[in-house]
Formats: structure tokens, sequence, C-alpha cells
């Protein structure tokens, strides 16, 4: 299956870059490049990506806003793609926001060729959470940074003893493969609880669950 990848991105030889790096890779097409987010919309919908890297800082509509339509329920197109947002160290609550709104992880600008193409692979396959100590780092930053309004608080009562320990570990980066070795259970059975906890506080996906966990103190920030 090739993975289909629109790059959104105000700076030409960025994408470029990007898409010279991408398309010389097996199973990956770049399909499209846009210049800010209200062209990435409307090229996302058009083109049914798989995955967007998508630029947090744009003219026009900046990727935030941009991830807001796409992930939104007006969105018109067949498949909802996942999106991975390119930033910097230099980043602020714009990250945050990003992965509230539905983002499955974010890239350092920075980052090596190989983490790039490893990035796209593991984001089109649903596996949401990108170099979890540095993701960890940030979500704690901004969760420590936000007052929690405990909207969500009353989903941890659906959740059993197990399946809170499970998104505990969630919660402080863990793979599904540490969290077996952490409870002593296969991986198989990590993967089971991980999708039932998914379910039940309604998380799209790891990075999700993350967020929920320290939105509701479950996981205090280092």
């Amino acid at each position: 299956m090739t993975i289909e990848v629109l790059i959104a991105d105000d700076q030409a030889m960025v994408r470029a870059g990007f898409a010279a790096l991408l398309g010389a890779h097996d199973g990956i097409t770049v399909t499209g490049q846009a210049v800010n987010g209200a062209e990435a919309v409307s090229l996302a919908t058009r083109l049914d990506p798989d995955v967007i890297l998508m630029d947090v800082r744009m003219p026009e509509m900046d990727g935030i806003a941009a991830t807001q339509r796409i992930l939104g329920p007006a969105y018109p197109a067949a498949k909802v793609p996942r999106i991975l947002m390119l930033t910097t160290f230099d980043i602020d609550d714009y990250v945050y926001d990003a992965l509230q709104a539905g983002a499955s992880g974010f890239l350092l600008k920075d980052a090596l060729p190989e983490e790039l193409v490893h990035a796209v692979r593991v984001v089109a396959a649903g596996d949401a959470l990108l170099a979890p100590s540095v993701t960890r780092r940030l979500i704690a930053q901004f969760a420590s940074q936000k007052s929690r309004t405990g909207a969500s608080a009353h989903l941890l009562a659906d959740l059993t003893e197990r399946e809170r320990e499970v998104l505990v570990l969630i919660g402080q980066g863990h793979s599904n493969s540490e969290i077996s070795t952490a409870l002593f259970i296969a991986e198989q059975t990590v993967k089971t609880h991980v999708g039932k906890v998914l379910a039940k506080i309604g998380a799209r996906d790891r990075v999700q669950a993350v967020i929920f966990a320290y939105d509701t103190g479950l996981v205090e920030p280092a």
C-alpha cells in the first residue's frame, strides 16, 4: 500500500526538500504541496492524502486552524488523514493546541531524514505517539501551564483498574512493549487494553490519550 502525503509549508525549499526525500522511498508518494493552511485544507479535501505534514506557522491560515478544519466534523473527504505537525524547538501553545485538535504527533524540523520517513510510516499506520521523550516533555510543559477543567474526569470512572494502569503508562510515554514488560502481560493484551482505553475516553489516538491523562490529573507533569 502506498502512503500518499500532502506537504503544507510556506517555505518552498522546505517543501521541495521533504518531497524529494519522501519520494525517494518505496511506498511513499507526495501527491501535493500547499503554501498555507487554507490551501492545505483545499488540497486535503481534493487529494484525500493519508498523511499531511503540516507546518505550525503559515500565512493566511496557520497549521492549527487548518488541522481543526481538516479534523473537524464538517470535513467532506472520504477518509480523514493523519496530521503530523512540523515545528522547531522554539515552540509554544500552538503545538499543544494542535495535539488537542487531533494531530497525530509532531516532528522537529531539524530531524534526521530517516526520522522523517519513519514518522510518516508510523503515523500512516495509526501509531500516533512520536518521539515519546520529547512529546511527553512538551505535553507536560503545557499541561502544567493550563488550568484543568475536569470536564472529562468522569470518564475515568469507566476504566478498570488495569486500564487505568495502562493509561498512566501511556501518559508517561511508554510503548506497548514497555507497558507489557512493566505490567507482566503479553503485548497483544496491552494492545487490547489500549484499544479499550481509547474507546472509553473518546480519544482518537495515543497522543490524545496522553493529553487526557494530564488534563485529568492521572499523570502529573514532572
